[in-house]
């Protein structure tokens, strides 16, 4: 039976990384369900990790041997070597399958990451794993094998900013590799433009604002033109995307919490419980607690 909480986990920091920061290489052997988390030798390393849990930290993955199987946001990843993956703050996720995994693991904190990086970060996700050439990802494992041991320092007056500048150099190396598979920002048409910060509005906002016209105004846009700039780039017309926002937000808080209907829809700004509840059936064909316990394992 899946276990459920209040509310979604979040994996925090060890109290070991007080810096904010953390690279280490992992090797796991195999893991093929929760149940086997109890014979894993390494287990403080991957505690937690099949159970749906957000990370309080910017987290990046190189896959160097092996492969696993990642659920983030309800799509099925299967991760294979030389891969990169990126997971942001907000993407809930779990990890169900390993097998002979050899993984180098970077995760650092806003505080500790460059303000230009972390507004890269927000303006690509949410990203999917990447497959890198095998020459590309030798040489970002070469440095993030640099990286590693320079880590392992004794603590001095330059620790600190000599692991931030290490670990910022490994996060601008992967950004970098996503970059390349999107379009460069002086590229960008007006319309996908204006839907780039549209998206980045509603994701700050879609639990309090939930009218196009209200993301229009703060757009200084008219509401006519914003719908023709999201429809033109997505396909799909501000409100669908206003209505997925919340839907996907809803789905993450039925399935990996225990908190009842009509507290998920005060939480994601619905007061009228009644009128949440029709508009996740009429979204996703099925009443919200018809999808929790469909998708109970």
């Amino acid at each position: 039976m899946r276990k459920t909480n209040k509310s979604i986990p979040v994996n925090h920091f060890d109290d070991t990384y007080n810096s904010g920061m953390s690279i280490e290489k992992i090797f796991i052997k195999n893991l093929r369900s929760l149940e086997e988390l109890a014979e894993v030798e390494d287990i403080d390393t991957i505690e937690g990790i099949a159970e749906a849990h957000r990370h309080d930290r910017h987290s990046f993955y190189l896959v160097e041997g092996g492969t696993l199987s990642m659920d983030i946001d309800f799509e099925h990843y299967k991760i294979k070597p030389s891969s990169i993956m990126y997971m942001h703050p907000d993407q809930v996720h779990r990890t169900m399958e390993f097998k002979n995994v050899t993984v180098v693991s970077l995760a650092i904190n806003n505080e500790n990451l460059h303000s230009e990086y972390l507004q890269l970060l927000e303006d690509i996700t949410p990203v999917k794993p990447l497959v890198l050439k095998k020459e590309t990802f030798d040489t970002i494992a070469e440095a993030a094998a640099l990286f590693i041991q320079l880590s392992k320092r004794d603590y001095n007056k330059v620790y600190h900013t000599l692991l931030k500048d290490c670990c910022n150099a490994l996060v601008g190396l992967i950004i970098g590799q996503y970059l390349e598979q999107s379009k460069p920002a002086d590229k960008l048409s007006r319309f996908e433009i204006v839907t780039q910060s549209f998206r980045k509005l509603l994701d700050r906002t879609f639990t309090t604002v939930k009218r196009p016209a209200e993301y229009a105004q703060q757009l200084n846009l008219s509401t006519p033109y914003l719908n023709e700039c999201v429809r033109n780039t997505t396909g799909y017309s501000v409100s669908y995307h206003i209505q997925q926002r919340v839907i996907l937000e809803a789905k993450r808080l039925l399935y990996h919490s225990d908190r009842s209907v009509k507290e998920i829809a005060t939480i994601l700004g619905y007061d009228d419980y009644p009128y949440f509840s029709r508009l996740f059936t009429k979204v996703t064909g099925m009443t919200p607690l018809a999808f929790r316990n469909k998708n109970l394992d």
